[in-house]
């Protein structure tokens, strides 16, 4: 049995390195420029080498997104944005537009290539005229079903392809979305999307200003944007089987704690199926880790076919039910941990720490300590974000591991 790659996002230098810790074989990253999330951090050309240099020296692959449909004016601006990064050894480009290709030819022409989804390959000669151009590897798009991938997968032979498997879904054709240019100037084929999909809608009747209705959906009709979040975590054993070569987990804007959480149950999920295939199964606390992340609900999206009234999520409000509020920094040799606080913490939190292969402790906070500028540290009940602080705990921790606490629901 093949071992599919395991593929994280990294949105910077801090999500990279928790990608890797908690399991990744390869990360995709954007530049500053020709991504299609310039919210995101992204990384400076010294960042990417230092990225380069973390990633190989653990034996982790590094892809970098140029995945824009540039127009004529940014022409110049991508062929030396192309000889700046040439000297990078990164382990291929995800592209999408044939200009960005052919420019790509010309500037580094051994560079291999993967063809990222809003290429919107849904179907064998697609990929067989991709393979011709000589891309190497095909994200294919999300609105494949999981017979169109395996057909696919069978007619090109010598082609690697790659399968979304966890994070948001776009309403539009694999990211191919006007709305945002409409309604901001921001152009998501730019990389600039304000994700108006997202926000809340009423509808307005012409001669009733004023008068804000409640935009619905039932069995007869729908007026939703939102999608539910795709996971397809249930399917890893028709994926793999399908024959596709990497899993690929959507999110470089999202934060450390979904990077972290995320991984932690595909990592494991996947390593037992491929070390005890036919006794597999998808495990309760599985899904019950991915239920503590912010997501709009979960759906499988396009894999068994039409989502309908599945794969819609009605409410646009995230749930969530545990809040991400540190990172473990370092342990020094006395067991001590240096911790770096990111939403409030104070003595009396139930605390949850956790790690790779779904290592996880708690513990009642007791007394700590503030790390100061200079000076002692000082005995402290409460802590806020930004601030260090000097904990001991009486089980495993790593650096990397990272602290949550069940979030309080207002009554």
């Amino acid at each position: 049995m093949h071992r599919p790659e395991l593929l994280a996002p990294a949105g910077n230098m801090e999500k990279l390195k928790i990608a890797v810790h908690y399991g990744a074989d390869a990360v995709y990253l954007g530049g500053q420029a020709f991504g299609l999330r310039n919210k995101a951090d992204n990384f400076s050309l010294d960042e990417m080498s230092a990225a380069l240099d973390f990633c190989h020296a653990k034996k982790i692959k590094a892809y970098l997104t140029i995945n824009s449909y540039p127009r004529n004016e940014s022409l110049p601006e991508l062929e030396e944005y192309l000889a700046q990064i040439a000297p990078l050894p990164f382990d291929a480009y995800i592209v999408a537009d044939p200009g960005v290709i052919n420019a790509v030819r010309q500037v580094s022409p051994e560079r291999e290539l993967h063809l990222s989804t809003q290429a919107n390959t849904i179907n064998w000669r697609s990929a067989r005229f991709w393979q011709q151009q000589g891309i190497q590897r095909i994200n294919l798009a999300r609105e494949m079903t999981l017979d169109n991938i395996r057909d696919t997968v069978h007619n090109v032979p010598g082609m690697e392809f790659e399968a979304f498997v966890h994070g948001a879904l776009c309403i539009s054709y694999s990211g191919r979305c006007l709305i945002s240019s409409m309604l901001t100037g921001r152009d998501a084929n730019q990389g600039e999307c304000t994700h108006p999909c997202r926000w809340s809608y009423h509808l307005v009747e012409e001669s009733r200003p004023g008068e804000y209705f409640p935009v619905e959906e039932d069995e007869n009709g729908t007026f939703i944007f939102n999608s539910r979040d795709l996971c397809l975590l249930e399917q890893i054993p028709a994926l793999v089987a399908s024959g596709v070569h990497a899993l690929k987990i959507e999110g470089r804007m999202k934060g450390i704690n979904y990077v972290a959480s995320v991984l932690r149950v595909y990592r494991q999920a996947l390593d037992e199926f491929l070390d005890n295939p036919d006794g597999w199964s998808c495990r309760p606390e599985w899904m019950s880790e991915l239920a503590k992340l912010s997501h709009r609900g979960y759906t499988t999206g396009f894999l068994f076919g039409q989502p309908r009234t599945v794969g819609q999520e009605y409410d646009s409000a995230y749930i969530r039910s545990h809040d991400f509020i540190g990172i473990v920094d370092e342990v020094h040799g006395d067991g001590t941990l240096l911790i770096s606080v990111r939403n409030r913490i104070t003595s009396g939190d139930l605390i949850e720490f956790i790690g790779p292969g779904m290592r996880s402790d708690s513990l009642v906070l007791a007394q700590f300590s503030i790390l100061p500028e200079r000076g002692a540290a000082t005995p402290v009940g409460a802590a806020n974000p930004n601030s260090r602080i000097l904990l001991k705990v009486p089980f495993t921790v790593e650096a990397g591991d990272l602290m949550r606490r069940e979030k309080v629901i207002a009554t």
